[in-house]
């Protein structure tokens, strides 16, 4: 599972970071990966994420970062994030990083 707006700074990386090619080449590996869920964020998912930026608030997180911490606090049965941003555990969700 992954959010709207992790897949728009991706492709914003590989646009910045490489060029168009490889930015078009990264929504095409995402349409293909299965079975990725890719969440819409909207009104609720900007309000949940809204209350996390201000618990966490001595902490620089990001709004796609508090997106996706509301997110896997809502999902059931997901307890473990694949994720090099340490963010992503605050909420107490295991990352595959501390796992290695």
């Amino acid at each position: 599972m992954t959010t709207t707006l992790v897949v728009a700074e991706v492709h914003a990386w590989f646009l910045r970071r490489y060029d168009r090619t490889r930015a078009l080449r990264f929504l095409a590996m995402i349409e293909d990966m299965t079975p990725l869920r890719i969440v819409e964020v909207g009104a609720a998912e900007l309000a949940g994420a809204t209350r996390l930026l201000r618990r966490f608030s001595d902490q620089d997180l990001t709004l796609t970062d508090a997106v996706g911490l509301h997110e896997r606090q809502e999902e059931r049965g997901v307890r473990t994030c694949w994720s090099t941003d340490r963010h992503l555990g605050l909420t107490g969700m295991s990352l595959v990083i501390d796992q290695h």
